[in-house]
């Protein structure tokens, strides 16, 4: 049986309450145990051991918000290129959206992403199902039988569910279901435009996007919710207004409370404002739009509080070709996964806004739990899957997107001196990804094994 031993490494466990130099050992693809190890050897045959000294060593990371583009526009992105750029990035666990081309909005297209990432064999990958048929909004699609299938969650990302009459109607269905309706919140008679409506978009010659467009999705939702009964577990994508901050707080804490509501907050909102788009850099062209510091000043205090209890990138690949064109024109959207480590350790651990144990549940047990994988994920219990990070806090290194796993390189944030890096994934048990091959002993094979 091959086992790993992970060890001397700082292991943070948030579930758990653990936060302690100690070992790990993974065996048969489980957590098999945490406590010191004095022999790694002792552990029977083929023993791999990983010395994660100095390293913190906690459950795999997981984002619940990806976009891996295939069906239909592999050259931005596919699977398997997605699940490698996961790996380098440390996550061991994605979830992507169903913008595709043609939609994941029935059972086989959902059948057909878990074929693509066993093929991969890198980072697991969850198909999140369509609510609307093509994601057009009018008509619901087969929501059971993509549960079936799989399906770990229900969205249109990209658009909201704009007629309250469907969205109403998919609440009740997702609910059947016991999975969560992530919303892309914007009224498209309000949003739309290319960047964060004001006086700086007035300068620029480009189209305002308001707050209110993605205040009044969320504000409906929680009222819908509510009054239909269907306690629908309802969650709120990409945060990115402070006023969306306050209905989330008050769904969740006062009067609301019956809402089932959670968001999520991604890394371009917590450290980049409208002010980037002044040179007319369409990496900085996103969906939602950047806003401003008080924006940002309100994501931090609800991370803070406990309010957002998610972090996704919203990883969103384009080709280069298309982020060429005029600001006005370009796609919305950046790549995230191999940019998320050091960009959240920078904007709430360097920020003194949250601790890394805070900071590491958000990213595994809080998203584990959305998408109903906490039975054997986000945590280090023993019997769950051997999914594990180990990251380097003190790497200092720069962001250098052309060196990135991921087929696309709209990121804003080449060229930034970062701290805090990814040193090794393993998945399953098996070292998918790992920068410092002197920290792994490999076991030694015998006369038989090596014929």
């Amino acid at each position: 049986m091959a086992t790993t031993v992970i060890r001397n490494g700082r292991v943070i466990d948030p579930l758990n309450e653990i936060d302690t130099v100690t070992d790990i050992v993974l065996a048969n693809s489980k957590v098999q145990r945490i406590g010191k190890v004095s022999d790694p050897d002792a552990q029977g045959e083929h023993v791999t051991v990983i010395d994660a000294s100095g390293c913190l060593v906690t459950p795999g990371l997981i984002d619940i918000h990806v976009h891996l583009r295939e069906p239909g526009e592999e050259d931005k992105e596919t699977i398997a290129t997605g699940a490698a750029a996961a790996v380098n990035g440390g996550f061991t666990s994605v979830c992507c959206m169903p913008n595709t081309k043609p939609a994941l909005d029935d059972e086989g297209r959902i059948e057909m992403v878990y074929r693509q990432a066993a093929r991969a064999n890198l980072a697991n990958v969850y198909p999140v199902g369509a609510v609307t048929r093509g994601r057009a909004g009018k008509e619901l699609a087969e929501i059971g039988l993509m549960s079936e299938a799989g399906a770990v969650a229900f969205s249109d990302d990209g658009v909201a569910v704009a007629s309250s009459a469907v969205c109403a109607k998919a609440m009740a269905y997702i609910a059947m279901t016991g999975k969560v309706f992530m919303q892309h919140c914007e009224d498209p008679e309000l949003g739309g435009g290319v960047m964060n409506a004001g006086t700086l978009a007035t300068r620029l010659g480009l189209s305002g996007w308001p707050r209110v467009a993605e205040e009044l999705i969320i504000q409906r939702d929680i009222l819908l919710n509510i009054s239909g009964g269907a306690k629908c577990r309802y969650h709120v994508q990409h945060i990115s207004s402070g006023g969306s901050v306050e209905m989330v707080r008050r769904a969740r804490h006062d009067l609301f409370g019956q809402a089932h509501v959670t968001a999520e907050a991604s890394p371009h909102h917590l450290l980049l404002t409208e002010e980037s788009c002044a040179t007319y850099d369409t990496n900085f062209k996103m969906n939602p739009p950047l806003r401003n510091r008080r924006d940002i000043e309100a994501i931090l205090e609800a991370i803070r509080d406990g309010v957002i209890t998610v972090l996704a990138t919203d990883h969103a690949p384009h080709t280069q070709e298309e982020k060429e064109l005029e600001f006005a024109a370009a796609p919305f959207g950046i790549i995230g996964l191999e940019s998320a480590l050091p960009l959240y350790a920078r904007a709430l651990v360097e920020s003194g806004v949250i601790d890394w144990p805070h900071m590491i549940g958000m990213m595994t047990i809080h998203s584990a739990k959305l998408v109903n994988l906490d039975k054997t994920k986000g945590h280090l219990t023993v019997g769950a899957d051997a999914d594990v990070t180990i990251i380097d806090p003190n790497e200092n290194w720069t962001l250098d997107a052309h060196a990135f796993a991921s087929k696309s390189r709209n990121c804003p944030f080449h060229g930034w001196q970062v701290t805090g890096r990814a040193l090794a994934t393993v998945v399953g048990g098996d070292v998918k990804m790992c920068r410092d091959e002197g920290r792994i002993r490999e076991p030694q094979m015998n006369a038989d094994e090596r014929r």
